[in-house]
């Protein structure tokens, strides 16, 4: 199959945090915010998430970025009306600063609450948020070999997007605690080396035959072929504050499937990275994000995350121009170079303010910025 076959179209799911306006906590009011948004937007795209005080969104599938912008816009746009309706806001993050863990109540929904009876403590303490991106990709013998490929690159995208640098009222010393919080569950954490799409299939099987998973929908790697979906679904990225911010991870992660894809076609070689020196990339991505050195897991050295971050681009540049987004993508990556991605810019303003709730006013007020809700 050409590349040209594939449409290689594009999906954003972002999650939302419902904060009271007066405390700047974690409020559980999503049952009381969503009817209005579902209203205006749909059920398939406004729905409830795991926690009570979350709210997710899902874009219709896009075929350009200025598509994903355009949605981002609209969709944050109603659900920031929504509960500003009933005298609340919302904010994007990977994490809240300070509301505790065990004041979040669970969306009362069968398959939370079997997650919540199967992995005890680590599933109450998971009051997280991600930005998850679907890129189009019909054939899932592709698939696979595109993932087996792409994962090389993962790290970078987190250091990018990482905006959960806070915890219980705590810096956390992460960029992405995030990342730290999930990759204790035992279905987390970068996908391995697939032979097959069938070898695929096995070990899921295989986690459901050991009771390690009730569905393969709970494979929640950091890349994996959608189960709902004929798409690969990056699961790497912190929540994105910006509407910026996700349009670029968009882009990335189009741009990589793409030239992954056309790497497996020519059946190029590929690394075999283990699974050791992935999670150390990752970890080093989650602690230092854009502001130390990275994991560069094809040289299997350490280097500056400007470095890392400007490899990645040029694998993926010639796709980007393919699709006519170079240049916007491009901007994105420079400026959160510059300024710092959403955890550094938060932990600046802390280190500013000394206020936990300036912060969580900082997220609401990025969150709205490029809507009409602003």
């Amino acid at each position: 199959m050409s590349p040209q076959a594939e449409e290689f179209t594009l999906g954003v799911e972002e999650e939302y945090q419902i904060i009271n306006p007066q405390t700047r906590q974690l409020c559980a009011r999503s049952q009381l915010i969503l009817p209005t948004a579902q209203s205006a937007l749909g059920d398939e795209v406004a729905k409830p998430e795991f926690r009570l005080s979350q709210i997710e969104v899902a874009t219709p599938i896009c075929r350009s970025l200025q598509d994903v912008r355009a949605q981002l816009i609209r969709l944050r746009g109603e659900v920031i009306a929504a509960a500003a309706k009933e005298g609340y806001q919302i904010a994007a993050a990977g994490t809240h600063p300070f509301s505790h863990w065990q004041k979040q109540l669970v969306t009362p929904k069968p398959s939370y609450q079997k997650l919540v009876q199967n992995y005890q403590l680590l599933m109450h303490e998971l009051v997280t948020l991600g930005c998850h991106i679907h890129i189009g990709l019909s054939d899932r013998e592709m698939a696979v070999q595109v993932m087996n490929r792409a994962r090389l690159w993962l790290a970078p995208m987190l250091a990018l997007s990482a905006s959960s640098p806070f915890w219980l009222g705590m810096d956390t010393g992460y960029t992405s605690y995030r990342t730290v919080l999930i990759s204790r569950l035992p279905m987390t954490g970068a996908p391995h080396i697939f032979e097959s799409y069938s070898e695929y299939q096995a070990i899921v099987r295989s986690l459901i035959a050991t009771n390690t998973i009730q569905e393969p929908t709970q494979i929640c790697w950091d890349l994996r072929p959608s189960e709902r979906y004929p798409t690969l679904e990056f699961r790497v990225a912190d929540m994105c504050m910006t509407i910026d911010e996700s349009v670029m991870m968009a882009g990335l992660a189009r741009a990589l499937v793409r030239s992954c894809y056309e790497q497996a076609l020519l059946d190029a070689p590929y690394k075999a990275v283990r699974p050791e020196l992935l999670r150390a990339a990752h970890w080093s991505a989650s602690r230092w994000g854009l502001d130390a050195e990275l994991v560069d897991v094809n040289a299997e050295c350490s280097v500056p995350a400007q470095k890392l971050v400007k490899k990645f681009l040029e694998f993926v540049r010639p796709a980007l121009e393919e699709f006519g987004e170079w240049d916007e993508v491009y901007a994105i990556v420079q400026e959160t170079m510059q300024q710092g991605n959403s955890a550094a810019r938060q932990r600046d303003l802390y280190k500013r303010t000394g206020s936990l709730e300036d912060v969580v006013d900082f997220v609401v007020r990025e969150t709205a910025k490029g809507t009409t809700a602003l």
